[in-house]
């Protein structure tokens, strides 16, 4: 890469256009919308008037999370390759009586405002992933065996089959993201294996599926081997009690396993810890905070992801790189971070 183009490209990233750090590498974020990315990403003065207030309490503390409109996207897509939408988590696209959702409008919303070349990874929803669902009820928290767990009818009817339908080729992928487990409440790594099988092997191929289990006994080789055999994506997560992503990269066997060389990486929480002390660390989301972006975890976090990089291009593959406000404080200024360190990398290699 020529000087030139190294100090085009420092400029863009200054002003957090991100499209073209590197070829093997696009840059998003977990969710989108945040009002406090105003003059990042979003026009000080185009949604006046239009920001929507919410009350949030997380443990003893409440906060209020400000948001702009769903046609926001467009902007959104001036800077970012790809984004992922966490919504459709909380509740499938169609009812069990086959009735629309709410999420499908809102889903139907996005793909109206969003340009032609837009790329979306949907987050499938708990409900036909997640062993356990936690459930609140009076200020205790419990969780209940989930009696739709790998039902793939309703998978293919509620979510699967209306997300294609409205979102088409921009559809990158499925994340399937499966709860924390205690080993001794969960299965061996091969009888989860086993149980996984029956799923996937019937699952619909035209989007690609990516996996991410937050439980380390069952990140092991038979597992490994057989996201490989189906062609099943591997998420690297940066995440509370998994372990760092150059760990993880050694675990799976130093390879990629997607069939459509494609590969995710999300950077969600600092390790260690929890979702609320996380959020409240990052909270209001409008810049880096050095207590969390400023640590040596932080900074190995920027080396693993550029070291990911240069291994999907190692092995022509795509690295989707997907930032999270919890992880850094920002997630525009985490992805800048990120780009700074490759584009350094970029003029040592000349």
């Amino acid at each position: 890469m020529s000087d030139f183009s190294i100090t085009t490209q420092r400029e863009d990233v200054a002003a957090y256009r991100f499209h073209d750090v590197h070829p093997h590498a696009r840059f998003g974020t977990a969710s989108d919308r945040y009002a406090a990315w105003l003059g990042q990403i979003y026009p000080e003065d185009q949604y006046a008037g239009r920001i929507k207030a919410r009350k949030r309490k997380l443990g003893q503390e409440t906060f209020e999370e400000r948001t702009l409109p769903i046609e926001s996207v467009q902007d959104y897509f001036d800077h970012f390759g790809v984004l992922e939408l966490d919504f459709t988590f909380y509740r499938p696209l169609h009812n069990p009586d086959g009735t629309p959702s709410n999420n499908l409008f809102v889903l139907q919303q996005y793909a109206d405002y969003a340009p032609d070349a837009a790329v979306f990874l949907l987050k499938v929803p708990q409900q036909f992933f997640a062993r356990k669902l936690r459930r609140s009820q009076g200020g205790q928290v419990s969780y209940e065996d989930n009696p739709d767990f790998l039902d793939i009818e309703a998978y293919v009817a509620q979510f699967h089959e209306p997300a294609v339908e409205v979102l088409g080729e921009r559809l990158a992928g499925f994340l399937f993201e499966q709860e924390y487990q205690r080993r001794s409440e969960s299965p061996d790594a091969m009888d989860n294996v086993a149980e996984l099988d029956a799923f996937f092997s019937a699952l619909p191929r035209d989007v690609q599926p990516h996996l991410e289990l937050r439980s380390e006994h069952l990140l092991a080789p038979p597992y490994f081997d057989w996201l490989a055999d189906r062609g099943l994506g591997f998420v690297f997560s940066h995440w509370t009690w998994l372990p760092p992503l150059r760990k993880q990269w050694r675990l799976c066997g130093e390879r990629f396993t997607a069939a459509n060389g494609q590969v995710v990486a999300r950077l969600l929480t600092p390790l260690h810890t929890k979702y609320a002390d996380a959020y409240a660390a990052a909270y209001p989301f409008d810049k880096p905070v050095p207590a969390i972006a400023e640590t040596q975890q932080a900074r190995n976090m920027v080396l693993d992801v550029t070291a990911l990089i240069y291994q999907a291009e190692a092995h022509n593959a795509l690295l989707n790189v997907i930032a999270n406000n919890r992880a850094w404080g920002n997630s525009p200024a985490l992805v800048q971070a990120i780009s700074y360190r490759v584009l350094e990398e970029e003029e040592k290699r000349g």
